[in-house]
């Protein structure tokens, strides 16, 4: 669980981030790692952020998902130029934790809430599969706006949420001169514990 100085923290510099016009504040790039040991990563979007972790949502059937569910340590990273100083490089938030799904109510919820264009996007992509070509996709979306044709769309059973409970929340403040502040919260033997650490 992240205690109110951490999660306060992250909440003001997205805030920030948010009030200096970033166009996509809750980016944040996801990395994980496959049976080989070779790493991944892509850009996600934060869709919520509590005591519990930080919240996501995607194909379960994708490569990403299945890594996710095989190899659950995670690392996420945020990057706002516009938030601290961003003559000097703005700031970085960096996670590192344990990955779990949440539950069907939870995406239930959140999948409720997409625009329809969205909803009938994850029935109808086999993310990370191949495509033979875009006519392909177009009959897949006509298919499933046609299933669904006057009445809601319910959330696919392959799409769904993920949280990661953090263990280790970096915060990165750039300065002049690469002079950066950075400080490092490490989850260990039951508490949570701070340390500076040099640029």
């Amino acid at each position: 669980m992240l205690i109110p100085e951490i999660l306060d923290t992250f909440r003001e510099l997205l805030d920030q981030a948010r009030a200096a016009g970033d166009p996509e504040p809750t980016a944040m790039t996801l990395a994980t790692r496959d049976g080989a040991g070779r790493i991944a990563a892509r850009i996600v979007l934060l869709k919520d952020v509590d005591a519990r972790g930080f919240c996501f949502y995607t194909n379960y059937d994708s490569a990403k998902g299945a890594e996710l569910d095989a190899y659950p340590q995670v690392a996420l990273c945020f990057h706002w130029k516009t938030a601290g100083d961003p003559a000097a490089g703005g700031v970085q938030v960096r996670v590192e934790g344990e990955v779990a799904r949440l539950s069907a109510t939870e995406s239930d919820a959140y999948f409720a809430t997409r625009p329809r264009g969205s909803q009938i996007g994850a029935w109808a992509s086999l993310q990370s599969q191949t495509l033979p070509d875009h006519e392909a996709f177009d009959a897949r979306v006509a298919r499933y706006e046609r299933e669904f044709a006057g009445r809601d769309v319910p959330r696919p059973p392959h799409w769904g949420g993920y949280r990661v409970a953090a263990d280790a929340v970096e915060f990165w403040y750039g300065a002049q001169h690469r002079l950066h502040r950075r400080v490092r919260w490490e989850w260990r033997d039951g508490a949570w514990t701070q340390r500076l650490l040099y640029p």
